[in-house]
């Protein structure tokens, strides 16, 4: 989709303004190389590019009576497409809460026993334990998932994380203690939510 020359985006807006949707697809096929430009910079991950250009394009026709036209109206746009990226980006850093109804049947399993019992997951249930502790993780956050991955999934020493980091050892000891904990908390959520099921 190419940027048409000469086009009167007053006339167009006012068009669209009047419901012409010969308008409104001359104006998206206006502004849509900068909305894309604009979207690829800030892309949020697993989200796909045309799916968040569209949701761009429905705000700014939704509240295109707002514009006033004080600014070019494409700086106008540029405004709503980089504030509808921050905003899918804020809402991805935002840490899942995992129930026991989100769990798989094996994961569910995998849980209940290292819950109920001092006894390791059956080696067989090895991916399914995987998949759950992934799903834990990313409740943590990017550091507390680091110090966790690193000290019990790659079982490396507290000095070698501090070297790695640039983190104090002691740091790397409470921090390893508190991301624990939270791991443990968010485990015993689950639990609570089992036994109300």
């Amino acid at each position: 989709m190419g940027e048409q020359p000469g086009l009167d985006v007053a006339v167009c807006l006012a068009r669209v303004r009047e419901r012409d949707e010969d308008a409104a697809r001359a104006l998206v096929e206006h502004l849509y190389p900068l909305v894309i430009k604009i979207v690829r910079a800030h892309l949020p991950r697993r989200l796909d590019e045309e799916d968040l250009a569209q949701e761009i394009f429905m705000k700014v026709f939704a509240n295109a009576a707002q514009y006033r036209g004080e600014v070019p109206f494409e700086h106008w746009v540029s405004r709503v497409a980089v504030s509808t990226c921050l905003d899918r980006l804020r809402a991805q850093k935002r840490r899942p809460e995992w129930r026991w109804a989100d769990l798989s049947e094996r994961e569910a399993e995998v849980l209940d026993a290292v819950l109920h019992s001092e006894q390791e997951p059956h080696p067989s249930h090895a991916a399914d334990a995987g998949e759950l502790v992934g799903k834990l993780m990313q409740t943590l956050s990017p550091e507390d998932q680091l110090v966790i991955r690193l000290l019990d999934l790659e079982e490396h020493s507290v000095a070698e994380i501090a070297a790695h980091t640039g983190w104090s050892q002691t740091l790397v000891k409470v921090r390893a203690f508190r991301a624990r904990r939270k791991l443990r908390k968010q485990l015993e959520q689950l639990e609570k939510q089992k036994r109300h099921e």
